[in-house]
């Protein structure tokens, strides 16, 4: 499926008429082609989803990347104190996992979003990115995706509770906490919260490639990496 996906994002980057336009009004040294421009865009794109964005997916990618780890909301921080100080500290510990875990699920279904993203990107916009600062990709993406992932994610982190288990594990901590005498009863929307959190961490991390490739000469793995981006270095 990723290789699928890939593939489809390859095809509307390069094949993108617009985008010829912009190579053409690229600064251009000798021995690079117009086509090695638009694969190298295409394969610093690729790079961040298939080295961080798909390690988001596997288990344990939000819960052990302290980075991106989903912690909860303010509101129920005092939930998971409480319960830890009345020895239930093993539940409160589960509950943060399938927050987590609900957040692993959702950008494994959701990754295909930003092929719409490239598709609709303009010359100016693939210009931009490729002259602009170490996180101008990231930015674009952001700008031109945030809607249309809630739109996205948010039903699936939902599916995603109840194929995890979170949605039981919630009401079962929800409904133990607000039990407890004198509490002032608690009715979170984990949904919400979870959706932004797992949006943010894709966001993070694809920064983290794109500057590793803008910033780090080392991290530009093929020749062709080198050779399109020694023209930024050069802006």
């Amino acid at each position: 499926m990723k290789k699928i996906i890939l593939s489809v994002f390859a095809l509307s980057l390069v094949g993108c008429a617009e985008l010829q336009q912009v190579v053409n009004q690229l600064p251009t040294q000798q021995g690079i082609s117009q086509f090695e421009i638009a694969s190298g865009l295409k394969e610093a794109l690729n790079n961040g989803i298939d080295k961080q964005v798909v390690k988001l997916t596997a288990l344990d990618g939000f819960y052990k990347n302290e980075m991106v780890k989903i912690l909860l909301p303010d509101e129920l921080k005092k939930v998971d104190k409480t319960l830890r100080d009345i020895g239930m500290g093993k539940l409160a510990d589960e509950g943060l996992k399938v927050i987590n875990r609900a957040a692993e699920d959702a950008v494994k279904e959701s990754t295909p979003i930003f092929v719409d993203a490239i598709k609709g990107m303009s010359f100016t916009d693939a210009k931009n990115i490729l002259l602009g600062d170490e996180r101008s990709a990231t930015t674009y993406l952001q700008n031109s995706t945030s809607t249309a992932l809630y739109g996205k994610f948010n039903p699936v982190i939902k599916n995603s509770f109840s194929k995890v288990g979170a949605d039981k594990v919630w009401t079962n901590i929800i409904t133990k906490y607000n039990s407890i005498p004198l509490v002032k009863k608690v009715n979170p929307d984990l949904t919400d919260y979870t959706t932004n959190k797992a949006m943010e961490g894709v966001f993070k991390m694809i920064a983290v490639e794109e500057k590793n490739i803008r910033t780090n000469l080392a991290s530009r793995t093929s020749d062709l990496l080198k050779r399109v981006f020694s023209l930024q270095d050069k802006k």
